[in-house]
C-alpha cells in the first residue's frame, strides 16, 4: 500500500540519514525528516548504528528494509551498514545533482529529493 511502512512480510521501513557538516548532509537528514512524515518509513538513528548500539542493530536487522541517505560518495551510512553485515538501500544525496559544499538546500530541493527517493523505496 502506498505510504506505509511496510517491508517485506509487513516489517518497517527504516530510515538513515548521514547528518555530516556539509550541504550533503543537512539535505540528507531533511529528505529523511520529509519521508518519515510522508509515511515512506521511519526514521531511526545511523550514530547509534555506528556506535553499535545493540537495539538499534537489532531494529536495523528486523527491518523488512533499511534506507540509507548518504550525503555524499564517502558513504558512511552504507559503510555502517557492510560492517554489520546488514542489507540496505542506499540514496546518495550528491546522485541528485546536489553539488557538495555548493548547492543550496532549499525546501524544494528537499521537497523534490524526497518525492525522487520515495518513488523508489515505495516500489
Amino acid at each position: 500500500m502506498a505510504g506505509c511502512c511496510c517491508g517485506g512480510e509487513d516489517k518497517v521501513t527504516l530510515i538513515y540519514a548521514c547528518s555530516g557538516a556539509a550541504n550533503t548532509g543537512l539535505l540528507a537528514d531533511q529528505v529523511m525528516r520529509v519521508l518519515n512524515k510522508n509515511g515512506a518509513g521511519s526514521s531511526t538513528c545511523l550514530a547509534a548504528m555506528g556506535a553499535d548500539l545493540s537495539g538499534f542493530l537489532q531494529s536495523a536487522k528486523n527491518a523488512g528494509k533499511n534506507i540509507v541517505l548518504d550525503g555524499c560518495k564517502v558513504s558512511c551510512g552504507k559503510k555502517i551498514f557492510e560492517k554489520n553485515g546488514i542489507p540496505c538501500e542506499q540514496y546518495i544525496m550528491t546522485d541528485f545533482g546536489v553539488e557538495k559544499g555548493k548547492t543550496q538546500v532549499t525546501e524544494e530541493l528537499i521537497e523534490t529529493v524526497a518525492a525522487d527517493v520515495a518513488r523508489k523505496v515505495l516500489v
